[in-house]
């Protein structure tokens, strides 16, 4: 659950987002449920979007005890990104392609995601998530286990908790 700000604030219900993570041996599928701020869509079609964390977003990171991680990020107009990282944010692969489908209705939204087993870590010890809304001065960074600093960094790994799946 994203459950609070980016630094440790609780939030309200409504504005709380849910992520669910079921690994698999080939796949692992990742539902989300959260509020929809309304943001612009990123241009271009659906589908594995760079720079998508300047829009609405979900994004769940899987780590494992050497420092490489997975980064999955998903949005609610069908937008994706998958990052591969070989320590803080050293991107080793980028673009791949997932099976993602998304639904909006009363203010908030739903998606799936179905991604490959072998994009994630063999041996995940860590996770943490976040959500992304809103624009300008209304911009909100959410977390399900804060990450506490002068500003959101959600790649700050020491603040992950521990991968239960």
């Amino acid at each position: 659950m994203v459950g609070q700000t980016w630094d440790g604030r609780p939030l309200p219900e409504s504005e709380q987002a849910v992520i669910r993570l079921r690994p698999g041996v080939e796949t692992w599928v990742i539902e989300v449920e959260a509020p929809f701020a309304g943001d612009p869509a990123p241009g271009g079609e659906a589908g594995s979007t760079p720079g998508l964390w300047d829009f609405e977003v979900v994004e769940l990171f899987v780590l494992d005890a050497d420092g490489h991680y997975t980064e999955v990020e998903l949005g609610p107009w069908g937008h994706y990104l998958v990052l591969n990282l070989s320590g803080v944010r050293q991107v080793s692969s980028q673009g791949h392609a997932i099976d993602f489908a998304v639904q909006r209705a009363d203010g908030r939204w739903s998606g799936i995601a179905r991604v490959d087993a072998g994009l994630f870590p063999v041996r995940p010890s860590r996770v943490n998530a976040y959500a992304i809304r809103g624009v300008g001065q209304a911009r909100r960074f959410h977390a399900h286990a804060a990450v506490p600093g002068s500003a959101p960094d959600f790649h700050r790994l020491h603040c992950f908790v521990a991968f239960e799946p």
